[in-house]
């Protein structure tokens, strides 16, 4: 008996469209409305997001002014305009564009104030040749002297022809950019010979002066440490020496900082198998080329995060130096509102001073995660 077979033919399935199964609606399936509950919450925080959003857009841009006209009978600006745009809900960004050179500058003198702005190009442009790695050479180091020298140059001036401004009338973003970097530049190093000293088994005596170090001062908030510098500092100096008042406010935020990045870095020596001190002191190298060659680079590349994180706190910290009567960028925007005119819209200038922390901060935590990932990469292969 022959066997019939009977063949049935089988309807393929329907291909999804490509946006259900990749693409920014499947995202958003998968990540916002993947369960009831999810789908809630999602539309309930788009609903706060869009209404005090369009609120923000309305109080700076649709209702807001943005230039003010001069009174001619005192030749000054008339904020007229503005206190309507305030009482209408609305923004006066007039502030900014009357008071920003005293933000950006504080009371540098006013026909001077070309070089502050070269000194921001300079620490900008300082930093993109620092981030790049084609640039990490021994280098790197002479660029950096060159460049910190032209900067002092250019604000103290008494040379070239150019006035000399004594560093009582400087103020603003120079002030914040040359204490935050001058000081962590300098902190960096002695961090990494404390942290060293801190984990020697060889020098105890060393080993307790960093543990000492670290303890004091860490224990005590950097305000205090400012406010001794100010006060203490001077009555160790040799006769006759009076240091001024940023050199003291500097030496206070390079003690602190270098505790905090000390332990940081001692987190990462920490953190690297017993294995690689082993490898190292196998090859013969000496302590010192162990260190350099060995273990600081990996333990450096596993504390990226919390190095990085130091070093924004620390920018931000730069504003406590008014305490000793330095004008940073914060402060001279606090004093910038405070004339009549515009007091009543302070709102928008500490707007303004938030940006320009904001990009600062943001340009280091993007740089940092791009490390992480590039070192990543390098691990993995």
């Amino acid at each position: 008996m022959g066997t019939t077979t009977t063949t049935h033919a089988s309807t393929p399935a329907r291909a999804q469209p490509a946006l259900l199964v990749a693409g920014p609606i499947a995202w958003a399936r998968a990540n916002l409305f993947n369960s009831v509950w999810s789908s809630l919450v999602t539309l309930a925080l788009a609903y706060f997001l869009i209404k005090y959003a369009v609120s923000l857009v309305d109080w700076a841009f649709i209702k807001s002014v943005w230039t003010v006209p001069t009174d001619p009978a005192t030749g000054r600006l008339d904020p007229t305009a503005c206190r309507q745009a305030k009482a209408d809900g609305g923004a006066c960004w007039a502030v900014i564009w009357d008071r920003y050179r005293f933000i950006l500058f504080g009371r540098y003198p006013f026909d001077e104030q070309w070089r502050p702005a070269i000194v921001i190009v300079l620490f900008l442009g300082l930093f993109v040749v620092s981030a790049m790695r084609r640039f990490w050479r021994k280098e790197l180091a002479l660029i950096w002297v060159a460049t910190l020298t032209a900067i002092f140059v250019l604000m103290w001036g008494g040379v070239f022809g150019m006035r000399y401004v004594a560093q009582d009338e400087w103020g603003g973003l120079p002030i914040t950019l040359i204490l935050s970097t001058f000081g962590l530049a300098c902190a960096f190093p002695i961090a990494v010979l404390v942290a060293l000293g801190r984990r020697s088994t060889d020098l105890p005596a060393v080993k307790l002066l960093c543990v000492v170090y670290i303890e004091v001062i860490r224990g005590v908030p950097l305000i205090s440490l400012l406010f001794m510098a100010s006060v203490m500092f001077p009555l160790f100096m040799p006769e006759g020496l009076n240091p001024d008042k940023l050199l003291r406010a500097q030496v206070a935020i390079i003690l602190f900082a270098a505790v905090y990045l000390a332990e940081v870095i001692r987190g990462g020596l920490q953190a690297l198998p017993k294995g690689q001190y082993e490898a190292a002191d196998a090859l013969g190298l000496s302590y010192w080329r162990k260190m350099g060659l060995v273990i600081l680079p990996q333990a450096l590349r596993l504390v990226i995060p919390p190095l990085v994180n130091t070093f924004i706190g620390f920018f931000k910290d730069t504003s406590l130096v008014l305490i000793i009567g330095i004008f940073d960028l914060l402060t001279s925007g606090k004093i910038a509102v405070t004339e009549p005119i515009w007091q009543a819209f302070s709102t928008e200038v500490y707007i303004m001073l938030g940006l320009i922390y904001f990009c600062f901060c943001f340009s280091m935590a993007r740089y940092s995660r791009g490390l992480e990932r590039e070192f990543s990469k390098s691990v993995r292969r």
